[in-house]
């Protein structure tokens, strides 16, 4: 699949589409929510989108911070994985919710599950994390961003 316009030229054209993403995505980095859930949200809601760029960049991230490739391995079947904690699959749950709000409505067990593990601080920060990874994956599969994956 090639590319239908390069990172480059979105950004130079929409210089303010990546600043503010990644000012939302600043929530982040002031946030409760920590490192590793971050990550294996990015990964598993790019997964949903299908977003190949996103999925080798936050993948790579994730490792990179510690992360055990067995959990990326069975991230899509984290439901059934032993491997992942009670907040982690509260982050999971209202991750795949507000990604999928257009098919399906957010549950109220999933919103009060993920309000008990974050408080509604680190709810507000764990949505804001949704909605940049949504919004880059959008971007990039739009434009079919295609990461440079050397075997």
């Amino acid at each position: 699949m090639s590319t239908r316009m390069s990172q480059q030229s979105v950004y130079r054209l929409v210089p303010r589409l990546a600043k503010n993403l990644t000012a939302l995505g600043n929530v982040a980095s002031d946030s409760t929510v920590n490192r590793s859930i971050i990550h294996l949200v990015n990964l598993r809601v790019s997964q949903i989108n299908h977003c190949c760029f996103c999925q080798h960049m936050h993948s790579q991230e994730a490792r990179d911070d510690g992360e055990h490739q067995v959990r990326l391995d069975v991230l899509p079947a984290w439901r059934e994985a032993p491997c992942f904690s009670t907040q982690e699959r509260a982050a999971l749950a209202w991750a795949e919710a507000l990604t999928h709000v257009s098919q399906q409505a957010v549950s109220d067990s999933d919103y009060q599950n993920a309000l008990d593990a974050f408080g509604e601080q680190g709810l507000i920060d764990l949505t804001a994390i949704i909605v940049q990874i949504n919004s880059w994956n959008r971007i990039s599969v739009g434009f079919q961003f295609s990461p440079d994956i050397t075997i």
